[in-house]
């Protein structure tokens, strides 16, 4: 439907409610398409420039009014952690959408460290004290607003991928198509391979992996003697990093290789929902000795599964799968 042609990226679902990501940005409730307000059988979508839009404004009002004006086009957009709606920002001219305080004193005269205010969303959220739902008012004035700064676009409000905490839900990191990864084509952060691999470990009950060992090949030169080992050509692309999850030998082979798939898909899914993508293929029977001497990792160990970090991305991935057809999958008793 219309929700996913305006989505380019799918963040969350449950039952009817869709969060995801627009062509501009935004993430929000069913990319922004609205039923209300307009005549049945209709639907309103968001601009395809509100920014330019809102100067197309801001043109038209100086050149008829003789005036300079700040304009804000708004829409009512929900807020993590917080229940209702409040008008934002998705479009702006001629004011400053973000005003950056760090540097500058608080009212004590310590120095603001943190603090860029996004004051096109302020100037928002005060206009649909009068812009109700149905009050039928298409726009309002603010006067009296103090604006310092440069003026900036309502794109800037748009967060950067790198500094998003929460890029997928953990439902849709099952089998969300791999996307590109937020810190570009770097090195995976420490940290993040550090909570991946706690995710990992905490996918069974403490002591059933016998303890699990992961091994990060974050150097060039291990991650080529690592696809040698598996039988690859060496060349390791634009993979950021592969993980390789051990098991101990001395407990039951297959219940170990078992609990270390769990340990594996946890790795993966750690890694997605921090933006990275990851996908694991197990370690072939007769490769598990060369994996081992690859990575310089003692006897007794067997490689359960291989993690890439980045990479291309398969064919066919970059869409979202269709649902699957679970009457012959999902049986109920």
């Amino acid at each position: 439907g219309w929700v996913e042609r305006e989505s380019v990226r799918i963040l969350a679902r449950r039952g009817d409610l869709v969060i995801s990501q627009t062509r501009h940005g935004f993430v929000c409730a069913n990319a922004g398409v609205d039923a209300s307000n307009v005549e049945a059988g209709l639907l309103t979508l968001l601009p395809e420039d509100p920014d330019a839009s809102a100067d197309r404004l801001r043109a038209a009002f100086a050149d008829r009014l003789g005036t300079e004006l700040g304009v804000v086009v708004t829409d009512t957009f929900g807020r993590a952690w917080r229940r209702g709606v409040v008008n934002v920002a998705i479009g702006c001219a001629g004011l400053p959408s973000l005003m950056d305080l760090r540097g500058t004193p608080d009212h004590t005269g310590r120095e603001l460290e943190v603090t860029v205010v996004a004051f096109a969303d302020e100037v928002a959220a005060a206009s649909g004290l009068v812009m109700g739902k149905a009050a039928r008012v298409p726009a309002a004035v603010l006067r009296g607003v103090s604006a310092d700064g440069p003026v900036l676009p309502a794109r800037e409000l748009v967060r950067p991928p790198e500094e998003d905490l929460f890029p997928a839900s953990p439902l849709l990191a099952l089998t969300a198509p791999p996307v590109a990864p937020v810190g570009g084509t770097g090195a995976v952060p420490p940290q993040v391979v550090e909570e991946a691999a706690r995710a990992a470990m905490a996918a069974v009950e403490p002591g059933a992996l016998g303890p699990g060992l992961i091994v990060a090949a974050s150097s060039v030169a291990a991650r080529r003697r690592l696809l040698a080992a598996l039988g690859e050509d060496g060349a390791t692309g634009s993979v950021l990093l592969l993980v390789v999850l051990f098991v101990l030998t001395e407990r039951d082979s297959d219940l170990a290789l078992a609990v270390g798939g769990a340990a594996l898909q946890n790795l993966v899914l750690a890694l997605r929902a921090q933006g990275y993508p990851a996908r694991w293929t197990a370690v072939p029977a007769d490769r598990r000795e060369d994996v081992r001497s690859a990575l310089e990792i003692d006897d007794g160990w067997i490689g359960a599964g291989v993690v890439a970090v980045g990479g291309e991305t398969p064919a066919g991935a970059a869409s979202p799968r269709p649902p699957l057809d679970l009457s012959d999958l999902l049986r109920t008793r």
